[in-house]
């Protein structure tokens, strides 16, 4: 009795821990979208790209990141750096 418990508790785990990472791919991979997006980006484009509506992925990503406090600092960690200092030397930010 006691091994099938342990057997689900850890299957549970497994479950879980598998999800974390799947959502922690899925950060990554938006990071490095949006990274990319920012570096072959000229800063017309981007001032261009600044009014338009998102996309529909584009609003599940944010919707995502909204929900998941943990997803959105990692998310954001990962694309500060360079999307600020392309929109900086952008002159979108001041």
């Amino acid at each position: 009795m006691n091994r099938s418990i342990g057997t689900a508790v850890f299957a549970s785990v497994m479950v879980v821990a598998g999800a974390a990472a799947a959502q922690g791919l899925l950060v990554d991979a938006a990071a490095d979208k949006v990274i990319k997006k920012f570096e072959a980006a000229t800063c017309d484009q981007l001032k261009a790209q600044k009014n338009e509506p998102p996309s529909e992925k584009e609003k599940i990503g944010l919707d995502l990141l909204r929900d998941d406090p943990k997803a959105r600092v990692a998310f954001i960690d990962k694309i500060a750096a360079p999307v600020l200092n392309k929109m900086f030397e952008c002159d979108i930010i001041p």
